[in-house]
Protein backbone atom coordinates (compact mmCIF):
# COMPACT_ATOMS: atom_id res chain seq x y z
CA UNK A 1 0.00 0.00 0.00
CA UNK A 2 1.64 3.76 -1.01
CA UNK A 3 1.14 5.68 1.68
CA UNK A 4 1.99 8.76 -0.36
CA UNK A 5 -1.47 8.33 -1.78
CA UNK A 6 -4.43 8.84 0.48
CA UNK A 7 -7.38 11.12 -1.02
CA UNK A 8 -9.02 10.32 -4.46
CA UNK A 9 -11.60 12.51 -6.41
CA UNK A 10 -14.20 10.87 -8.50
CA UNK A 11 -15.24 13.75 -10.83
CA UNK A 12 -19.44 12.66 -11.61
CA UNK A 13 -20.32 15.86 -12.87
CA UNK A 14 -21.76 16.50 -16.74
CA UNK A 15 -24.58 15.39 -18.40
CA UNK A 16 -24.04 12.20 -20.40
CA UNK A 17 -25.05 13.46 -23.13
CA UNK A 18 -23.60 10.54 -24.70
CA UNK A 19 -26.12 8.45 -23.14
CA UNK A 20 -29.34 10.50 -23.77
CA UNK A 21 -32.21 9.43 -22.79
CA UNK A 22 -30.89 6.61 -20.17
CA UNK A 23 -29.44 10.05 -18.02
CA UNK A 24 -32.69 12.32 -18.31
CA UNK A 25 -33.56 11.69 -14.99
CA UNK A 26 -30.40 10.15 -13.55
CA UNK A 27 -26.85 10.55 -13.84
CA UNK A 28 -24.54 8.09 -15.87
CA UNK A 29 -22.44 6.72 -13.16
CA UNK A 30 -26.17 5.67 -11.27
CA UNK A 31 -26.54 3.78 -14.34
CA UNK A 32 -26.02 -0.25 -13.96
CA UNK A 33 -22.78 -1.95 -15.04
CA UNK A 34 -23.42 -5.55 -15.29
CA UNK A 35 -24.47 -6.33 -11.59
CA UNK A 36 -23.91 -2.54 -9.69
CA UNK A 37 -24.37 0.99 -10.32
CA UNK A 38 -21.39 2.44 -12.31
CA UNK A 39 -20.17 4.47 -9.20
CA UNK A 40 -19.86 1.18 -7.21
CA UNK A 41 -16.96 0.62 -9.35
CA UNK A 42 -15.30 4.00 -8.88
CA UNK A 43 -15.62 3.50 -5.16
CA UNK A 44 -13.93 0.05 -5.58
CA UNK A 45 -11.01 1.46 -7.66
CA UNK A 46 -9.86 3.90 -4.86
CA UNK A 47 -10.20 1.14 -2.00
CA UNK A 48 -8.15 -1.18 -3.97
CA UNK A 49 -5.30 1.08 -4.49
CA UNK A 50 -5.29 2.09 -0.66
CA UNK A 51 -7.23 5.68 -1.03
CA UNK A 52 -8.96 6.55 2.56
CA UNK A 53 -9.98 10.01 2.17
CA UNK A 54 -12.40 10.30 -1.10
CA UNK A 55 -14.02 13.37 -2.74
CA UNK A 56 -17.10 12.93 -4.81
CA UNK A 57 -17.70 15.96 -7.11
CA UNK A 58 -21.67 15.39 -8.63
CA UNK A 59 -23.95 17.50 -10.10
CA UNK A 60 -27.02 18.86 -7.78
CA UNK A 61 -29.25 16.59 -9.08
CA UNK A 62 -27.26 13.46 -8.53
CA UNK A 63 -26.03 14.27 -5.28
CA UNK A 64 -28.41 12.83 -2.90
CA UNK A 65 -28.47 9.66 -5.00
CA UNK A 66 -24.77 8.86 -4.12
CA UNK A 67 -25.34 9.74 -0.61
CA UNK A 68 -27.95 7.45 -0.08
CA UNK A 69 -25.43 4.76 -1.59
CA UNK A 70 -22.34 5.15 0.65
CA UNK A 71 -23.22 8.24 3.03
CA UNK A 72 -20.37 9.17 4.74
CA UNK A 73 -17.89 5.99 3.94
CA UNK A 74 -17.79 4.92 7.29
CA UNK A 75 -19.55 1.57 7.01
CA UNK A 76 -16.91 1.02 4.28
CA UNK A 77 -13.64 2.53 6.78
CA UNK A 78 -13.24 4.89 5.03
CA UNK A 79 -14.32 9.03 4.40
CA UNK A 80 -16.32 10.33 1.61
CA UNK A 81 -17.04 14.10 0.98
CA UNK A 82 -18.73 15.51 -1.43
CA UNK A 83 -19.13 18.51 -3.52
CA UNK A 84 -21.42 19.95 -6.30
CA UNK A 85 -19.63 20.99 -9.88
CA UNK A 86 -22.42 23.83 -11.08
CA UNK A 87 -21.09 24.20 -14.32
CA UNK A 88 -19.18 21.17 -16.67
CA UNK A 89 -15.84 23.40 -17.20
CA UNK A 90 -13.49 20.08 -17.94
CA UNK A 91 -11.73 17.79 -16.14
CA UNK A 92 -9.10 20.36 -14.19
CA UNK A 93 -11.83 22.05 -12.87
CA UNK A 94 -11.97 18.90 -10.03
CA UNK A 95 -8.55 20.26 -8.54
CA UNK A 96 -10.06 23.58 -8.17
CA UNK A 97 -13.44 22.55 -6.70
CA UNK A 98 -11.59 20.52 -4.72
CA UNK A 99 -8.41 22.46 -3.07
CA UNK A 100 -9.20 22.34 0.01
CA UNK A 101 -9.70 18.57 0.34
CA UNK A 102 -6.46 18.16 -1.31
CA UNK A 103 -4.36 20.90 0.48
CA UNK A 104 -0.48 19.97 0.07
CA UNK A 105 -1.54 16.11 -0.02
CA UNK A 106 -1.16 14.21 -3.39
CA UNK A 107 -4.23 13.06 -5.27
CA UNK A 108 -5.77 10.40 -6.97
CA UNK A 109 -8.18 11.87 -9.89
CA UNK A 110 -11.04 9.20 -11.13
CA UNK A 111 -13.24 9.67 -13.71
CA UNK A 112 -16.25 7.77 -12.69
CA UNK A 113 -17.04 6.05 -15.79
CA UNK A 114 -13.86 4.35 -16.37
CA UNK A 115 -13.43 0.80 -15.17
CA UNK A 116 -10.03 -0.87 -14.56
CA UNK A 117 -9.41 -4.71 -14.85
CA UNK A 118 -7.08 -6.18 -13.41
CA UNK A 119 -6.63 -3.94 -10.74
CA UNK A 120 -3.74 -5.49 -8.84
CA UNK A 121 -1.94 -3.76 -12.42
CA UNK A 122 -3.31 -0.18 -11.45
CA UNK A 123 -1.95 -0.88 -7.70
CA UNK A 124 1.29 -2.03 -8.42
CA UNK A 125 1.78 0.86 -10.35
CA UNK A 126 0.46 3.32 -7.73
CA UNK A 127 2.40 1.65 -5.35
CA UNK A 128 5.36 3.25 -7.13
CA UNK A 129 4.12 6.52 -6.97
CA UNK A 130 6.81 8.99 -5.67
CA UNK A 131 5.89 12.31 -6.66
CA UNK A 132 4.95 14.40 -9.24
CA UNK A 133 2.80 13.33 -11.62
CA UNK A 134 1.99 9.61 -13.17
CA UNK A 135 -0.33 9.25 -15.70
CA UNK A 136 -1.85 5.98 -16.91
CA UNK A 137 -1.86 4.93 -20.69
CA UNK A 138 -4.08 2.09 -22.57
CA UNK A 139 -3.48 0.77 -26.08
CA UNK A 140 -6.49 1.33 -28.36
CA UNK A 141 -7.65 0.26 -32.00
CA UNK A 142 -9.19 4.23 -31.99
CA UNK A 143 -6.85 7.02 -30.34
CA UNK A 144 -8.18 9.83 -32.69
CA UNK A 145 -11.33 9.58 -30.06
CA UNK A 146 -8.74 10.00 -26.75
CA UNK A 147 -6.10 12.10 -25.74
CA UNK A 148 -2.91 10.26 -26.97
CA UNK A 149 0.60 9.93 -25.33
CA UNK A 150 3.92 9.61 -27.85
CA UNK A 151 6.45 8.24 -25.69
CA UNK A 152 10.27 7.17 -26.83
CA UNK A 153 12.30 3.54 -26.39
CA UNK A 154 12.04 4.61 -22.25
CA UNK A 155 8.61 4.84 -21.65
CA UNK A 156 9.09 8.53 -21.32
CA UNK A 157 6.40 11.33 -23.09
CA UNK A 158 7.68 13.19 -25.59
CA UNK A 159 4.41 14.93 -26.57
CA UNK A 160 0.89 14.87 -26.07
CA UNK A 161 -2.07 15.80 -28.17
CA UNK A 162 -6.21 16.04 -27.84
CA UNK A 163 -8.09 13.73 -30.17
CA UNK A 164 -5.40 14.17 -32.63
CA UNK A 165 -6.24 13.56 -36.51
CA UNK A 166 -3.53 11.92 -37.02
CA UNK A 167 -2.02 10.03 -33.83
CA UNK A 168 1.16 10.00 -33.20
CA UNK A 169 0.49 6.80 -31.11
CA UNK A 170 -2.01 4.15 -30.08
CA UNK A 171 -1.46 4.65 -26.23
CA UNK A 172 -4.61 6.64 -24.68
CA UNK A 173 -4.38 8.66 -21.66
CA UNK A 174 -6.83 7.27 -19.24
CA UNK A 175 -9.22 8.51 -16.84
CA UNK A 176 -7.11 8.18 -14.09
CA UNK A 177 -4.30 10.32 -12.63
CA UNK A 178 -1.62 11.33 -9.64
CA UNK A 179 -0.62 14.50 -8.76
CA UNK A 180 0.85 16.27 -6.12
CA UNK A 181 -0.54 19.40 -4.02
CA UNK A 182 0.98 21.63 -6.50
CA UNK A 183 -2.23 20.33 -8.84
CA UNK A 184 -5.10 22.66 -7.76
CA UNK A 185 -2.51 25.96 -8.08
CA UNK A 186 -1.71 24.67 -11.54
CA UNK A 187 -5.44 24.37 -13.07
CA UNK A 188 -6.37 27.46 -11.53
CA UNK A 189 -3.66 28.82 -14.10
CA UNK A 190 -5.25 26.98 -17.36
CA UNK A 191 -7.38 28.72 -19.73
CA UNK A 192 -9.84 27.15 -21.48
CA UNK A 193 -8.74 25.79 -25.02
CA UNK A 194 -10.05 26.59 -28.16
CA UNK A 195 -13.18 23.41 -27.11
CA UNK A 196 -14.14 26.10 -24.48
CA UNK A 197 -12.47 23.88 -21.76
CA UNK A 198 -9.90 23.51 -19.34
CA UNK A 199 -8.15 20.77 -20.29
CA UNK A 200 -6.61 17.70 -18.63
CA UNK A 201 -3.47 17.27 -21.07
CA UNK A 202 -2.40 21.08 -20.00
CA UNK A 203 -2.17 19.97 -16.62
CA UNK A 204 0.12 17.04 -17.28
CA UNK A 205 2.24 19.18 -19.47
CA UNK A 206 2.82 21.21 -16.46
CA UNK A 207 4.49 18.53 -14.66
CA UNK A 208 6.07 17.30 -18.74
CA UNK A 209 7.64 21.03 -18.52
CA UNK A 210 9.36 20.14 -15.10
CA UNK A 211 10.51 16.74 -15.88
CA UNK A 212 8.12 15.05 -13.30
CA UNK A 213 5.77 13.28 -14.72
CA UNK A 214 5.91 9.53 -14.70
CA UNK A 215 3.98 7.11 -17.57
CA UNK A 216 2.72 4.23 -17.02
CA UNK A 217 1.57 1.87 -19.97
CA UNK A 218 -0.59 -1.02 -18.75
CA UNK A 219 -0.50 -2.49 -21.99
CA UNK A 220 -2.03 -5.58 -23.48
CA UNK A 221 -2.88 -7.70 -20.46
CA UNK A 222 -4.75 -4.93 -18.89
CA UNK A 223 -8.61 -4.26 -19.66
CA UNK A 224 -9.71 -0.48 -19.81
CA UNK A 225 -13.24 0.74 -20.21
CA UNK A 226 -14.87 4.03 -20.97
CA UNK A 227 -18.19 2.91 -19.99
CA UNK A 228 -19.72 6.49 -21.62
CA UNK A 229 -21.79 5.49 -24.58
CA UNK A 230 -24.43 2.30 -25.05
CA UNK A 231 -21.61 0.29 -26.79
CA UNK A 232 -19.26 0.61 -24.59
CA UNK A 233 -21.53 0.05 -21.20
CA UNK A 234 -23.07 -2.76 -22.87
CA UNK A 235 -19.80 -4.36 -23.96
CA UNK A 236 -18.33 -3.72 -20.11
CA UNK A 237 -21.21 -5.02 -18.72
CA UNK A 238 -20.76 -7.97 -20.92
CA UNK A 239 -17.23 -8.50 -19.86
CA UNK A 240 -18.15 -8.82 -16.70
CA UNK A 241 -20.93 -11.29 -16.93
CA UNK A 242 -18.59 -13.32 -19.05
CA UNK A 243 -15.61 -12.99 -16.44
CA UNK A 244 -17.83 -14.25 -13.56
CA UNK A 245 -15.63 -12.26 -10.84
CA UNK A 246 -18.53 -10.25 -8.82
CA UNK A 247 -15.38 -9.39 -6.98
CA UNK A 248 -14.94 -6.67 -9.35
CA UNK A 249 -16.62 -3.38 -8.12
CA UNK A 250 -17.85 -5.46 -4.92
CA UNK A 251 -16.66 -2.56 -2.55
CA UNK A 252 -17.66 -4.21 0.75
CA UNK A 253 -15.21 -6.47 -0.17
CA UNK A 254 -12.83 -4.11 -0.88
CA UNK A 255 -12.70 -2.60 2.18
CA UNK A 256 -11.94 -5.79 3.79
CA UNK A 257 -9.24 -6.50 1.68
CA UNK A 258 -7.54 -3.52 2.78
CA UNK A 259 -8.48 -4.07 6.39
CA UNK A 260 -10.03 -0.98 6.18
CA UNK A 261 -13.51 -2.64 7.77
CA UNK A 262 -13.29 -6.51 9.79
CA UNK A 263 -15.39 -9.59 9.32
CA UNK A 264 -17.72 -8.93 11.73
CA UNK A 265 -18.45 -5.09 10.13
CA UNK A 266 -18.27 -7.17 6.53
CA UNK A 267 -20.93 -9.45 8.22
CA UNK A 268 -23.55 -7.26 9.10
CA UNK A 269 -23.23 -5.13 5.70
CA UNK A 270 -24.40 -8.20 4.47
CA UNK A 271 -26.86 -9.09 7.05
CA UNK A 272 -28.50 -5.63 6.58
CA UNK A 273 -28.83 -6.19 2.58
CA UNK A 274 -32.37 -7.36 1.11
CA UNK A 275 -32.42 -10.76 -0.45
CA UNK A 276 -30.92 -10.44 -3.86
CA UNK A 277 -28.23 -12.34 -6.06
CA UNK A 278 -25.87 -9.56 -4.75
CA UNK A 279 -26.19 -10.61 -1.08
CA UNK A 280 -26.09 -14.33 -2.27
CA UNK A 281 -22.52 -13.84 -4.22
CA UNK A 282 -21.23 -11.96 -1.07
CA UNK A 283 -22.67 -14.99 1.45
CA UNK A 284 -20.63 -17.29 -1.11
CA UNK A 285 -17.49 -15.27 -0.89
CA UNK A 286 -17.31 -14.42 3.04
CA UNK A 287 -17.41 -18.51 3.22
CA UNK A 288 -14.18 -18.90 1.74
CA UNK A 289 -12.54 -16.13 3.23
CA UNK A 290 -10.07 -16.99 6.51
Amino acid sequence: MNKLVKKGIILAGGKGTRLYPSTITTGKPLLPVYDKPLMYYSIWTLISIGVTDILLISTERDLDSYKLLFGDGSKLGINISYEIQTIAKGIPDAFVIGESFIGDDNVVLLLADNIFDPIDMVTKAVNDYKGGSMTFGFPVPDPELFGVAEVDDNGNVISMEEKPENPKSNLAIIGLYIFDGEVSAAAKNLTPSARGELEILHVIQHYLDRNNLKFVNLGDQFQWFDAGNPDSLLEVSNYLSERNDFKVGAVELAAYKQRFIDKQSLLKLVAEMPKCSYKKNMEDIIKELD
